[in-house]
């Protein structure tokens, strides 16, 4: 479980092929020290496993995840948010976010001014039912709260600092991004399906 409070933006060093998977060398100063073999780890989003820890630590990505990510369009060199899980003594802020994207969205437009910007972002039909005004999203793993829904697209407000601490920075108008909808509105659709 993780918060979608970006720890740190790492850098891909290598990627490659193994049995079918895609596999990443992802560079991290601080995080780096608090992964062993088998930790979490949270890549843009995608909760994945640590398979050697180290300053340069990879992880491997089954084709579920690919199929539903933008992971497979990295290339050495990109820049990727990281999280480790949060612990019982964890302040937790942001929300909760399992790290099991439910697909990727395109940004629509990104509108300047005022200290922020504000992100336009084109929700995938089979997400859009998750996503509330006032509500949790996470985009690329980062927390932020939905300041607006307009049939398939909903707004963001970013401020200076979630700009700065994170890949956000560099999207632009057309870039994809992982998107997972608050965990708690599924279970909710579940369980009122039942009554």
């Amino acid at each position: 479980m993780f918060t979608g409070l970006v720890q740190e933006v790492g850098r891909v060093a290598a990627r490659s092929r193994s049995g079918g998977n895609l596999r990443l060398a992802i560079e991290a100063e601080r995080l780096a020290s608090e992964l062993g073999k088998g930790s979490s780890i949270c890549v843009n989003g995608a909760c994945l496993t640590v398979t050697r820890p180290g300053r340069r630590f990879e992880v491997e990505v089954g084709a579920e995840t690919t199929s539903r990510t933008t992971l497979s369009g990295l290339r050495v060199g990109d820049k990727v948010n990281l999280e480790t899980p949060v612990n019982p003594s964890s302040a937790f802020g942001g929300h909760f976010v399992t790290g099991h994207v439910d697909g990727t969205a395109r940004i629509k437009d990104i509108r300047r001014g005022s200290g922020k910007e504000v992100w336009r972002i084109e929700i995938p039909s089979e997400i859009a039912k998750y996503v509330v005004e006032k509500g949790s999203v996470a985009v690329d793993g980062i927390s932020l709260t939905v300041a607006s829904v307009e049939s398939r697209v909903f707004t963001v407000a970013l401020i200076p600092h979630t700009l700065e601490s994170t890949t956000l920075k560099g999207k632009r108008p057309g870039d994809m991004v992982n998107l997972e909808a608050d965990i708690l509105a599924k279970h909710v659709e579940k369980l009122m399906g039942r009554t």
